[in-house]
């Protein structure tokens, strides 16, 4: 892995485009309760198989995330979790490289770092899912 840092530029970027993404939806989340004003809202293959979608519980992390309640996003999707997190601090890093100009550090995996991120991100997401499945599923064989 290589790690380039780059002038102080107030260039848009990638972690940039993501920050924003985090910011609207992170703000959204926050003051805008969609689950309850929309009413078609909802996971259509949970509601009609029981099953959770790879998704489900992801309007519950925005909404905890966005009220600093982390055990509870943790608790409805650890994944998802961790992605909403990150994008709030991609916001973070964009107010700071954009206000003050401070450069972002690009970083440029090798062909074997990315082939092992393309093994690895799936599996991740596999489990993430199994876990959700057996905490809506079968809540009794976690304790």
């Amino acid at each position: 892995m290589k790690v380039f840092i780059p002038p102080r530029n107030r260039r848009l970027g990638t972690v940039d485009y993501m920050g924003l993404m985090g910011l609207v939806g992170l703000l959204v989340a926050r003051y805008i309760p969609v689950a309850q004003i929309i009413p078609f809202w909802g996971c259509v293959l949970r509601e009609r198989t029981g099953w959770p979608c790879l998704g489900c519980g992801l309007t519950r992390v925005a909404d905890r995330v966005s009220h600093f309640n982390f055990e509870g996003a943790w608790e409805a999707n650890p994944l998802g979790t961790v992605a909403a997190i990150l994008f709030a601090l991609a916001a973070v890093a964009m107010v700071v490289h954009l206000v003050f100009a401070v450069p972002i550090p690009e970083i440029q995996l090798s062909a074997k770092e990315w082939r092992a991120f393309q093994v690895v991100m799936p599996v991740i997401v596999l489990v993430n899912y199994a876990y959700v499945v057996v905490k809506t599923r079968f809540p009794h064989l976690l304790l």
